[in-house]
């Protein structure tokens, strides 16, 4: 049996998309790696990344590249209230996020009891192509999978549109 191809890169996605990437979250903590510096000192001081910082460097100008080739770029979040410590460091630096170009909503999962979800995190890129992005219990990011088969878009589209049509624009989502 063939092995399948590893998922593609974010960098990859974005630069593939024409029309729009779409990104759910559906997890109140992740494990930080690479964040935990600047974890650390938002909850030691409330302090967040500047745009030009390292954290930064890789994601903002891809999605700035991205939204000037006239791609929508939106991220809906399914979050607990309250709300844990991650997802407080998450809404302060989403300002960032949305100053790059990406729009940004939050959804109580109280009000998402009705909807269909899959059950990981995942990027879907012009109605083609999912990226799940999975996570150990214990929120480290494990390999990538992804998927094109139309059940599987299908499913993460209508996913999307309805979290995103319940969901509250981050300027004005309130922790």
């Amino acid at each position: 049996m063939p092995q399948r191809p590893p998922a593609p890169s974010f960098e990859d996605l974005l630069d593939s998309a024409q029309a729009h990437a779409l990104h759910l979250e559906l997890r109140d903590v992740y494990a930080v790696g690479e964040e935990r510096e600047v974890y650390d000192a938002f909850l030691r001081d409330g302090s967040v990344p500047a745009d030009d910082s390292e954290f930064w460097s890789g994601w903002l100008p891809l999605v700035e590249r991205t939204v000037a080739r006239g791609v929508t770029v939106r991220r809906a979040r399914i979050v607990s209230e309250p709300v844990t410590d991650y997802i407080r460091f998450e809404h302060a630096i989403t300002d960032a996020n949305c100053r790059a170009g990406e729009q940004v909503r939050w959804l109580p999962r109280r009000r998402a009891f009705i909807l269909a979800l899959p059950g990981n995190d995942f990027w879907l890129i012009d109605d083609r192509i999912v990226r799940w992005n999975l996570f150990s219990g214990d929120g480290e990011a494990l390999e990538p999978d992804h998927a094109d088969d139309p059940a599987a878009v299908k499913l993460c589209a209508e996913a999307f549109r309805a979290v995103w049509d319940l969901a509250t624009d981050h300027a004005d989502y309130r922790i």
